[in-house]
């Protein structure tokens, strides 16, 4: 395999515009394993972004986004706006140009050992996902779950990619010691119309099997049915195929919502739509043409369709909180394994 490097700070005619003029860009990626991805290596200059204004909107202050742009490749995306902060465009250059953060988790454990830091909530996932498949040759997650662990750090994640099953011993750990949640996003139970949505994402099918999985680990693990698709997604036979799936697979619970469109998003969809679904292009046109959220009525439609469902299938149950406890010698290894030796040294022999 082959590595090509790149020296701090030095301008490559090859790279995007935003990213040659970077003084953070160690290298510029491409190998064979990873057809069509360019990996964009990038020194991270901090870990924790704080989320402004939130405390009542949203149950987390603070995120940890260690890749951007998402190889998922979905076309909804509402995080393919960000891309163009670089100079990327929102839509083949988010699927394909990836930015990791390779020093995310020597930044993250100086960060949470500031005095000044509180333990909030921290929600991975939130922009990109942080199990896609640069994840698996990066192996950033590991030492993050390990990191806000060892702080007594609560944390979620919400992800598409079932590579979270490789981490669930490890989030077992952090369990012991801090508040942890999962999500999966799981919104197309169709197998082609998934396939043509979300052309780089794990199927439907296996993302329900690691559901059980993190439930079968004793983990709480809802299920993100979002967005639904109007006239794609939305009917009550869609939606009750859709809930009997998750509730066999054991989900905690379920949110939903309708599809919104940001700018950047919602410029690709319709590309997509009228491409694949051009018969309803003027109905989403009459939806979206306004804004980016469907109307008022159609959302209260939605919640009539859906709410009865999830009542039925047991889904409409609060996600709880996992319970804090003293971890086990085992326990405290699987964690002090993912730490940077400074980190680890300061936390023995008591790893909290």
């Amino acid at each position: 395999m082959r590595w090509s490097g790149q020296e701090l700070g030095v301008e490559r005619d090859d790279a995007l515009p935003g990213l040659a003029r970077l003084n953070n860009l160690v290298r510029t990626v491409q190998t064979p394993e990873f057809a069509g991805l360019t990996f964009h290596e990038v020194l991270a200059k901090s870990a924790l972004n704080h989320v402004p204004g939130s405390s009542k909107a949203l149950p987390f202050g603070w995120t940890i986004n260690p890749y951007r742009g998402c190889s998922h490749q979905c076309v909804f995306c509402f995080a393919r706006k960000t891309h163009e902060y670089l100079d990327f465009d929102a839509g083949h250059d988010f699927d394909t140009q990836i930015v990791v953060k390779v020093n995310l988790v020597e930044v993250l454990e100086r960060e949470l050992a500031r005095p000044g830091w509180l333990r909030p909530n921290v929600a991975l996932g939130t922009n990109t996902d942080p199990y896609q498949r640069a994840e698996g040759r990066y192996r950033l997650m590991p030492g993050v779950i390990a990191a806000l662990a060892a702080s007594g750090t609560p944390l979620s994640i919400l992800t598409k990619g079932t590579l979270l099953r490789r981490d669930i011993p490890l989030l077992q750990a952090a369990a012991e010691r801090v508040p942890v949640e999962t999500a999966m996003s799981i919104a197309v139970y169709d197998d082609e119309l998934q396939r043509s949505i979300e052309p780089g994402a794990p199927s439907t099918a296996a993302r329900l099997a690691t559901v059980r999985a993190v439930r079968d680990a004793g983990l709480p693990c809802a299920v993100f049915l979002m967005p639904v698709l109007p006239y794609l997604t939305d009917s009550r036979a869609e939606l009750e195929r859709a809930l009997e799936r998750i509730a066999e697979a054991g989900a905690s619970s379920v949110a939903y919502s309708a599809l919104h469109l940001r700018p950047g998003a919602k410029e690709w969809f319709a590309a997509w739509l009228v491409r694949e679904h051009p018969e309803l292009a003027p109905r989403y046109r009459e939806l979206y043409g306004a804004g980016a959220y469907a109307p008022k009525e159609y959302r209260r439609q939605l919640a009539a369709r859906i709410r009865p469902l999830l009542r039925r299938y047991g889904l409409d149950r609060p996600r709880v909180d996992a319970a804090t406890g003293a971890p086990s010698s085992t326990e405290v290894a699987s964690l002090a394994a993912e730490l940077s030796p400074a980190a680890a040294s300061a936390l023995q022999p008591t790893l909290f």
